[in-house]
């Protein structure tokens, strides 16, 4: 049932009589939130029960999202427009004097993960309930996520995040539902009757898995899905093993953090049990449900079941299903390996070799010994079943276990029917040269399925103005089917919606300058072009040369400040991992950099950086609707797809990119005059790897500009570096240079150049801002996830009845 106004009224102020004793005109944002949250998840209960039933009525095959993160960002909002109740619920607080975006102010961001992969598994589950699809997601619920960044001297600190301290309105605890999932210890297998084998388990630590779920909410469609999130606690039959504080923390700090520092074997040993503990906990439950709702053999597990694993982190998810339907269930190895391998399909987010997991064999025979029995035997038969169709050098390159470590990349391919990459140029690259020995073997199994971004979000709720525009322009179409943003090419020539476009663009600018200002002190004016980087902070992401730029900017001004040239205001937002110490080296840069140019009297307001702090999603809606440009600058070859790039041009940014991940995809979308594209293309970028006759000393040498650019961080131009400057030229000459920013740099200037003078023409600035809009539907994780759903997962959208359209 939708409320009106005058019903939601009443029940808002029946529920906070209940809930605090108090009338609406008492009540503080932090009450009205908890008030509000409860009244919007009883409005979508019974339609997330119905649609659990339906599907087990409909005995619906469903996908199960394995991810080691979720980033929802705040989902007040997001759930109130999915409910068709957004405007109503703004206009009836209003009426109330009550501004809905304080009160969405009080939600804090789910601390579940860290950047584009996080970001994307939540995208996918927005749209995975938009389609009708039959999906859920299964993770981790951290206590504080990654961390909170802040920055003391220009460093990086890092804080604890604590989302949780005030509860997650969102969440329902199923203390019912919860698994135990055993780790360490030793197995050893037993003979139980002739020729059949058990495992015994001796001194192994059981941990209790217990699940908290969150409705996913589909648009406008009544369909709710589960994301469900594991949290470690002690099982009651352990707890005199848990006497001491030590022992007790030791636990529960397993579902504490995102990424546990690895660079430490401890470290390691938390972040190996945290991966098997989600993926166990996540199949025990898929498993129980099956055989207590479907009712069906447990040979026919693939015919209702499909698991996605997200990265690499998941891949236990093979080892773990053998064990449970040879271990629990009683099939052969034969049967249990061939549902395993229907059930499993396996994205790929990297290109780098070197960041595909990889875990020692000891490491992982102390914690999930039983993981590393069935590995060892995964690895042991494909040796077997591929060596005489293969060269010994492809099977032993491709093997799990080898050179003392599991490669769970390949345990991801060989344990799995599918292996996708996330935009074009990346699948074409995982088939010709990262994975390309398992291309050769399975050519069936690559397939490619573009990113995308949940474009309700990232344009309806973080963007009302440019909303606005659409609507009274094309209709409202567009809001259900992306695809419908296409209309809008029909303006391209019309003055009068470009204008109200620009003006959007402005307002967002000028509330993104008050926010900045209120947030770092830093005036930055609505009229400069607002240039966006937000992305981890990684060497190969090339922060550093969007700084080098920077650099040579204010040097140009310092040495010709009558020049005309247009205002710029370049916009930083990235976390550093916090071993990742080459990565807090440019933090540090570029906060001291920012120091410097803000506070120089002679620069005015021709140039400012602004750095903002604990990038999250709510951060991101504040930039991306007043970005101009979209800096995405990686190294060709080395980004897998990107999604900042689509959300910023989704809100018409202009792309400034090399031809890497999506980008390409981008650049066919809006055409070449469109777009900025600069820099060595992948084949160069192998070619280079190939030859290997690339000489930054030399390019240091001969580049005037480029010598007096990296001085700067050596000679005192730029204060408080003399460590992290030092550190930064030595890694481009001493040490060469490894992601060619120095070659990269002089047409990378030069396309920052054609930006500068394609703004000084509005009317054209502002028909290619248009143009990126309009072509921004074909990046939809609606798309994407219709795709999966097809051609991998092989599920169906549920089909709702005549009665319950009505």
């Amino acid at each position: 049932m939708t409320l009106d106004k005058k019903t939601f009224k009443k029940e808002l102020r029946q529920r906070l009589s209940e809930n605090y004793a108090m009338e609406i005109e008492d009540a503080s944002e932090q009450e009205l939130f908890y008030t509000l949250g409860t009244l919007i998840k009883a409005q979508y209960a019974e339609a997330w029960g119905n649609t659990w039933r339906r599907y087990i009525s409909k005995q619906q095959k469903q996908v199960y999202y394995f991810s080691i993160e979720f980033l929802p960002g705040r989902m007040l909002k997001s759930n109130l427009l999915n409910l068709g109740m957004l405007a109503m619920v703004r206009e009836a607080l209003a009426e109330l004097n009550i501004d809905l975006d304080k009160i969405a102010d009080v939600e804090k961001d789910m601390a579940l993960g860290n950047g584009g992969l996080g970001r994307l598994a939540s995208c996918f589950m927005d749209s995975i309930a938009s389609c009708n699809l039959p999906g859920n997601g299964n993770g981790i619920r951290y206590d504080y996520g990654l961390f909170k960044q802040r920055f003391v001297d220009g460093y990086q600190v890092e804080l604890p995040d604590e989302w949780l301290k005030g509860g997650n309105i969102w969440e329902i605890r199923r203390e019912s539902k919860a698994v135990d999932v055993r780790v360490g210890g030793h197995v050893y297998l037993a003979e139980v009757s002739k020729g059949h084998f058990k495992p015994v388990y001796e001194n192994a630590r059981v941990l209790r898995a217990v699940p908290y779920d969150t409705g996913m909410v589909g648009y406008d469609n009544d369909v709710v899905n589960t994301l469900r999130l594991w949290s470690v606690e002690i099982p009651a039959s352990e707890e005199d093993k848990y006497q001491s504080i030590h022992g007790r923390r030791e636990l529960e700090d397993l579902t504490a953090v995102l990424y546990p520092d690895d660079s430490n074997e401890q470290g390691r040993l938390t972040r190996l049990t945290q991966e098997y503990f989600f993926v166990s906990a996540g199949i025990q439950s898929i498993i129980r449900h099956y055989k207590k709702q479907y009712k069906k053999p447990i040979a026919q597990l693939s015919e209702y079941v499909s698991i996605h694993i997200n990265d690499t982190h998941p891949a236990l998810c093979v080892p773990e299903m053998m064990r449970i339907l040879m271990d629990e269930e009683d099939l052969s190895w034969e049967q249990a390996w061939d549902i395993t391998v229907k059930i499993m399909s396996y994205t790929n987010h990297t290109i780098m070799a070197e960041a595909l997991e990889k875990w020692s064999i000891d490491l992982m025979k102390r914690t999930v010994p039983r993981m590393y029995q069935i590995i060892e035997e995964i690895d042991r038969r494909y040796v077997e079943t591929i060596k005489a169709l293969h060269p010994y050098e492809l099977v032993e390159r491709t093997r799990i276990i080898r050179e003392g470590q599991v490669h769970m990349a390949h345990l991801s391919i060989i344990g799995s029917h599918s292996t996708n990459g996330v935009a074009k140029l990346h699948s074409d690259l995982l088939k010709a040269v990262v994975l390309h020995d398992f291309y050769v073997i399975y050519p069936d199994r690559f397939n490619n399925k573009t990113n995308g971004v949940a474009q309700r979000r990232w344009s309806q709720i973080v963007n009302r103005p440019m909303s606005k525009v659409l609507d009274e322009t094309i209709g409202k179409t567009w809001r259900k089917n992306p695809d419908d943003l296409k209309l809008l090419m029909n303006y391209q020539a019309d003055d009068k919606v470009l204008t109200k476009l620009a003006e959007a663009k402005k307002a967002n600018k000028q509330a993104l300058a008050d926010y900045v200002l209120s947030a770092t002190g830093i005036a930055i004016s609505s009229e400069a072009i607002f240039d966006v980087q937000i992305k981890r902070l990684h060497a190969y992401k090339r922060q550093l040369l969007n700084l080098l730029h920077i650099i040579k900017l204010y040097q140009d001004i310092k040495e010709n400040p009558q020049i005309e040239r247009q205002k710029r205001v370049f916009i930083f937002g990235a976390k550093a991992a916090p071993s990742y110490h080459y990565a807090k080296v440019i933090i540090k840069c570029i906060n001291e950099a920012a120091h410097l140019i803000n506070n120089d009297p002679a620069i005015h307001d021709q140039l400012k950086i602004v750095f903002l702090e604990n990038y999250n999603v709510t951060l991101a809606e504040k930039i991306i609707p007043a970005a101009d440009v979209s800096e995405q600058i990686s190294l060709a070859s080395k980004e897998a797809s990107g999604t900042s790039n689509m959300k910023l041009m989704l809100n018409g940014a202009i792309t400034l990119a090399t031809l890497d991940g999506a980008n390409v995809e981008i650049r066919d979308a809006v055409g070449d005059e469109n777009i900025y594209i600069f820099g060595l293309t992948e084949q160069e970028v192998y070619q280079y790897y190939q030859n290997q006759d690339y000489s930054a000393r030399q390019l240091y040498e001969e580049n005037p500009i480029i010598h007096r650019v990296l001085n700067a961080f050596i000679d005192g131009t730029i204060p408080n570096i003399e460590y992290e400057g030092r550190e930064i030229f030595d890694s481009l000459i001493q040490y060469n240079d490894e992601y060619f920013l120095l070659r990269d740099f002089d047409s990378y200037v030069e396309a920052q150049q054609q930006i500068d003078h394609a703004y000084a023409d509005q009317s054209f600035w502002q028909k290619m801002s248009l143009i990126n809009i309009a072509n921004a539907g074909r990046f939809s994780s609606d798309e994407t996830v219709r795709r999966y759903a097809e051609d991998i997962w092989k599920v169906d959208p549920i089909r709702l009845p005549v009665d319950e359209e009505g």
